[in-house]
């Protein structure tokens, strides 16, 4: 079915699916701002109607508009623009599919969605001649997608690399700020608001994954699902990780990296990881702290770039859904359509074990004559060289500290087994790898 028109001056008439935190503050904005985006557009933007679970929860938004029948909403002739806001896969998938088949625009904010599912609603998008935006699905109310996909699509991007879950960031700032653990800093994150009852999704990386698959799709010209990123969260994370960090001049981040590799026959591939890590206090992420965002790009000709602001809540995201909703409404009235999915490179996602990683790894070690030696000889048999080295303690308390050169990640998690079975190590303390400049 080809693409719904809507002449210049008629309605631009938009279905909302949700209306939880994100939702409230859409329609908010789309009253409090009525006249002006009417003048942006070139015609009306009006609700048609707003699909949610439960009407009597919501008693600020006139009570026409509600229905608990999103499918009737979807296929209504009277819609022309979908703006989904509720997240999840199913139903989600089906009634964006719906919209799209049937040439109407969809904004959306679902990232774990686009991650899982992006390809089909791209392909719907395409075969009906309909718009797909989704700038809110990655780093809240930061300009970040649109770059990617419509200012740098004549550059070639070499590596993005981002702090994009705000609870995450703000756990491992306080962590340290303070010098407290973990457990205590999440506690005290729950009871600001900044992690949810359950965190799950963030703290251990799902969430900052889906961001980062999208990321690398953008950046790299491939499909790129959350299944292909490697994920770490931060529960391992310890006061003693964070102060080790400092007293290498660094701090702890759970970073998203999206980079395009070269191998040495010139094969070209993607690598997609989300971990923590540890990165010099002088980087531009280092500084970024709380629960904001921030995601660094570097490309061959416009050079390296960072794009900072707030990664998540009610009103950043609406505004980011409203940006995109203006663009497709744009369009409509113009009888034209935005960027479609850009996918021609097709490249290969490269395995972790294979992507060049750099570790700092602490050991609890004897104090004895000759554990240096034993410890080196395992790096040398595996190929990972040493970039420093430091034993702190003595008798029970020795324990010795490595920060290595690049190496495949495979052939370090070789090396960290190998080790941690030498009758001279007592216990691999941690294991963190590390960023930045060597």
């Amino acid at each position: 079915m080809s693409v719904k028109e809507t002449g210049p001056g008629k309605p631009i008439r938009v279905a909302l699916l949700g209306c939880g935190t994100v939702g409230t503050e859409v329609v908010r904005l789309l009253t409090d701002q009525a006249e002006d985006l009417t003048q942006r557009i070139g015609a009306p933007v009006e609700l048609a109607g707003i699909a949610v679970r439960r009407p009597n929860k919501h008693r600020e938004v006139p009570e026409h508009l509600l229905t608990t029948d999103a499918s009737a909403l979807v296929k209504s002739d009277d819609v022309d623009v979908v703006v989904e806001v509720i997240g999840g896969i199913d139903p989600t998938r089906g009634l964006l599919l719906e919209a799209l088949r049937n040439g109407k625009s969809v904004v959306t904010a679902n990232k774990a969605l686009l991650a899982e599912h992006g390809s089909d609603l791209f392909e719907a998008a395409d075969a009906s001649g309909a718009d797909l935006y989704f700038e809110a699905a990655v780093a809240g109310a930061i300009p970040l997608l649109r770059p990617l996909r419509e200012s740098l699509a004549g550059d070639r991007i070499t590596r993005v690399m981002g702090i994009v879950n705000g609870t995450t960031n703000f756990v491992l700032s306080a962590m340290d700020a303070t010098g407290a653990g973990y457990a205590e800093t999440l506690e005290e994150a729950s009871r600001l608001g900044y992690a949810e009852a359950d965190p799950t999704a963030d703290v251990d990386g799902f969430d900052a994954a889906s961001k980062a698959a999208i990321l690398a799709s953008l950046a790299f010209h491939t499909r790129v699902t959350a299944s292909d990123v490697h994920r770490e969260g931060i529960r391992a994370v310890s006061a003693a990780d964070v102060a080790a960090a400092k007293g290498l001049g660094r701090t702890v981040k759970l970073l998203a990296i999206c980079e395009r590799v070269t191998s040495p026959s010139g094969q070209e591939s993607v690598a997609v990881r989300v971990h923590p890590a540890m990165i010099p206090r002088t980087h531009p992420l280092a500084s970024v702290n709380g629960a904001f965002n921030a995601v660094f790009v570097e490309a061959d000709a416009a050079g390296e770039m960072m794009f900072y602001g707030q990664g998540a809540g009610g009103a950043p995201t609406a505004s980011a859904v409203l940006g995109d909703l203006v663009a497709v409404a744009r369009n409509k009235v113009a009888s034209g359509r935005g960027p479609r999915e850009s996918a021609y490179a097709a490249l290969p996602v490269q395995p972790m074990g294979n992507t060049p990683t750099r570790y700092h790894i602490s050991l609890d070690v004897a104090d004895k004559a000759g554990v240096l030696s034993q410890v080196a000889a395992v790096f040398a048999e595996h190929d990972v060289s040493i970039a420093a080295v430091r034993q702190e303690g003595r008798t029970e308390d020795a324990s010795l500290v490595i920060v290595t050169h690049a190496a495949t990640d495979a052939a370090l998690r070789s090396t960290v087994d190998k080790i941690g079975g030498l009758p001279v190590v007592r216990e691999v303390v941690s294991v963190m790898r590390v960023e930045g400049e060597e």
